[in-house]
């Protein structure tokens, strides 16, 4: 399986990564060690971003306007945006891995909440689930479509939708509709599609109550992920536990990996049933 990331080095609130033929330097506020590799080393990258003074690029002119890579078995279509994202976030590689095998050889309804560019609403579509992808911001769903037709998913059962999270579950409710599997990684702080503001730690008791009312009667999985600081695998199983006690817990670190020492940059917890 062709693997176009990896994690280079990191230390001293950096990560040095290579996404295909570049190779990009971006800060990492986990990465509170040395790097292992000489300053020359870092030096040699394509480009860099920092927020040392605003959220600002160097180098981004060497960089095209946008190119493919492909990790997890899913191709992704790459760009820099101006607050250094790039339309992947690769630590939750491991995450599509273990979605495109729950999936593969199940009639599940999945539903992506949050869903960025869409690597989990790939990873289900390509196990064959009939998926529903929801964003508050279009260009990020667009970005999303976009990967899909990279990955030769124009035809599947996708939902593509553009919406404040909250309200399209209670509109879903209404509507009696269910989800066998539930996908989320909300924001520690965002904005919804009319301009309504998320709070996680005040916003995510409701968003999970939501969840726990969409899934049917024979769920298969609730993936809950997140990059909030302070937010460990231990506080998402004792969340996760309350609303679900009869599900299987998994929980643990999201990591950035590759030839050095992994890097932490979020966590997650699955509850699974059956």
């Amino acid at each position: 399986m062709a693997d176009d990331y990896g994690l280079l080095d990191s230390g001293d609130g950096r990560k040095l990564e290579r996404f295909g033929r570049y190779v990009l330097a971006r800060p990492c506020s986990q990465a509170m060690w040395r790097p292992s590799l000489p300053s020359s080393e870092w030096s040699r990258a394509d480009a860099s971003f920092d927020r040392e003074d605003g959220n600002r690029w160097h180098g981004r002119s060497n960089l095209p306007e946008g190119w493919t890579i492909e990790t997890a078995g899913i191709k992704f279509n790459l760009g820099g945006t101006d607050f250094g994202h790039l339309g992947i976030f690769p630590e939750q590689r491991a995450q599509w891995k273990w979605i495109r095998e729950r999936c593969s050889g199940r009639a599940t309804r999945v539903l992506n909440l949050f869903a960025y560019s869409g690597g989990s609403t790939m990873a289900a579509a390509l196990g064959g689930a009939e998926t529903c992808h929801l964003d508050a911001a279009k260009g990020m769903v667009e970005w999303a479509r976009g990967n899909a037709r990279l990955n030769a998913l124009s035809g599947a059962p996708i939902r593509w939708i553009v919406d404040d999270a909250h309200k399209f579950m209670k509109r879903e409710i209404r509507r009696g509709r269910e989800y066998d599997a539930i996908i989320l990684d909300p924001p520690t702080f965002g904005r919804g599609a009319g301009g309504e503001m998320y709070k996680i730690e005040r916003d995510l008791k409701e968003t999970l109550a939501l969840v726990k009312r969409l899934l049917s009667k024979t769920p298969s999985f609730v993936l809950f992920s997140s990059h909030t600081p302070g937010l460990s695998p231990v506080g998402a199983e004792n969340i996760l536990g309350q609303l679900f006690p009869e599900a299987r817990l998994e929980s643990g670190e999201m990591l950035l990996e590759g030839s050095r020492m992994p890097c932490p940059s979020g966590i997650y917890c699955r509850a699974i049933w059956n």
